[in-house]
């Protein structure tokens, strides 16, 4: 086996890496650098399926490294970052800060299913893992550098972070369809009005936390929030 063959298996490891670096800084209560390394696991997520493309370097084992890794960077380190972030709104102790680990639960379960359902090829059923991880780190970071706003308002309650988790939990596991962003020769025009509407629309967010003063998270956010709407809407008109 040449050396190629190893690249996308070492991008895989680097996916790890970044997850469980999140996890020591979520102990050392700083929400935002897991939420960085967090990102830096999603770019290793992107590049080793990239790779393996490119360098035409399949394998099982690096299918199943894939999801390994994943459920540790967007299964575990996002409902950590969840239940840190309830203790820090003075709930420390109580079992309500435990809730959001659900999430790590629902998210064994999406990436096992995604490994044996053949029809998940070009697109998805149920909302991606990284998708659902970034959402909770992204919220996590702008909740420490803007405790005031309003939407830190929201979550500092004891229901929104455990309805979150419960609501992204059945999104992992449902049938909703939801599109890809990885290209294909043969994807259809309505697919490529879907990702362009998504990226006019994250373009449209970042202008809005420039101009408004909001820390950039808020874009991660709001754009994360929008992919997930209009995968629903999409699903209910069946487009």
């Amino acid at each position: 086996m040449t050396l190629k063959k190893y690249i996308p298996d070492t991008l895989t490891a680097m996916n790890i890496v970044c997850g469980l670096v999140g996890v020591v800084f979520v102990l050392h209560h700083r929400l935002d650098l897991a939420f960085y390394c967090m990102l830096a696991a999603s770019v290793f997520d992107f590049l080793d399926g990239t790779a393996a493309r490119l360098l035409d370097a399949y394998s099982d084992l690096g299918k199943e490294l894939d999801s390994l890794c994943d459920l540790v960077s967007f299964g575990f380190l996002p409902a950590l970052m969840l239940c840190e972030l309830m203790q820090t709104y003075r709930f420390d102790g109580q079992w309500i800060c435990w809730l959001p680990l659900v999430l790590t639960v629902f998210s064994a379960l999406r990436l096992a299913k995604f490994n044996v359902d053949e029809r998940q090829t070009s697109g998805f059923l149920g909302l991606p893992t990284p998708a659902a991880a970034l959402l909770c780190g992204a919220l996590c970071c702008y909740c420490c550098f803007s405790p005031l706003e309003f939407l830190s308002t929201w979550v500092s309650g004891p229901v929104f972070i455990p309805a979150l988790a419960l609501c992204l939990s059945f999104l992992l596991v449902s049938e909703v369809p939801m599109f890809s962003l990885k290209m294909h020769r043969d994807d259809s025009r309505l697919l490529w009005v879907k990702r362009l509407t998504l990226v006019a629309f994250f373009v449209a967010a970042a202008l809005f936390c420039l101009l408004g003063g909001h820390h950039w998270s808020l874009t991660v956010v709001l754009g994360l929030l929008f992919y997930i709407l209009n995968n629903l809407v999409y699903a209910l008109f069946k487009l």
